[in-house]
């Protein structure tokens, strides 16, 4: 036919495929201009060329096919300036959030390399600057169930607000427990965040004098971690004068192994 593309001939040179097409036929976008009654081939006029090209470029922008089908329906300069204003606010969010990622992910990234690169598990004196975490209570018996639950409510909680989070999760072990010697019965499960004053439920850790030491391994052996930690402390004339915060640093969101699991173990300090 004169000026006229089957479906094939048009797919090959938009660089899409018939299923494309058929789809956007189906749900009313884009119509061929004229279908063989016999047959029930497609066939597209010259003229629907740019049409097409429309639709494609809008959705590379990133409206979705319902965005564009209501946009098409009568569009001009001004409403198509409107849209594309609007889509760029979406653009330019999608950009702070992915940026804000990036920047979490190299975070973590560069922790579990630098306690690779370290491998040293002795303790380590420093002045810790301000973090926060948002927190969950961890159930009665204490163990690793509960603690499995109350992460995943930080997580939920977090998905579900759009919190500001570090793809690093941890738990806290009062220091009734750890001068007790029960060092995995932690009362807290927590994310890594950021300040916001409107979640309860988001704890400040402050700047202060803490000391730290990375545990290499299965997490139930942590307790010859605490011990190096408590005798380091014992020698050199540091109390303990908080609970402990063990952030997992390597753990199941990055190996499938736990002898390749790191957990940092820290406890804020004073000279006595």
């Amino acid at each position: 036919m004169k000026n006229m593309f089957s479906a094939g001939e048009l797919a090959k040179f938009q660089n899409i495929s018939k299923q494309t097409l058929l789809y956007y036929d189906k749900i009313g976008l884009f119509k061929p201009s004229y279908t063989d009654p016999e047959n029930g081939y497609r066939y597209y006029g010259a003229e629907q060329l740019d049409y097409l090209d429309t639709i494609l470029i809008m959705k590379k922008i990133g409206f979705s096919l319902n965005e564009i089908k209501q946009h098409m329906r009568n569009y001009t300069t001004e409403n198509s300036i409107i849209s594309f204003r609007q889509q760029l606010s979406v653009i330019k969010r999608k950009i702070e959030e992915l940026s804000l990622i990036q920047n979490r992910l190299e975070h973590r990234c560069e922790q579990v390399e630098l306690a690779y690169e370290k491998k040293a598990s002795a303790p380590v004196v420093e002045m810790t600057g301000e973090n926060f975490i948002l927190y969950n209570d961890v159930e009665p018996p204490y163990d690793m169930r509960e603690i499995s639950i109350a992460t995943k409510k930080c997580y939920a909680q977090a998905l579900s607000d759009n919190l500001p989070i570090f793809f690093q999760c941890g738990v806290s072990v009062p220091i009734e427990k750890i001068r007790a010697g029960q060092y995995i019965d932690a009362s807290m499960a927590f994310l890594t965040t950021e300040n916001v004053s409107s979640v309860s439920n988001i704890k400040c850790l402050p700047k202060g004098l803490t000391v730290s030491i990375y545990h290499f391994g299965n997490y139930y052996e942590i307790s010859d971690s605490y011990v190096k930690l408590i005798q380091y402390c014992r020698s050199n004339g540091l109390k303990i004068i908080s609970d402990s915060y063990e952030f997992c640093i390597n753990d199941y969101i990055t190996s499938r192994f736990e002898e390749e699991f790191i957990t940092k173990i820290m406890v804020y300090v004073e000279k006595k």
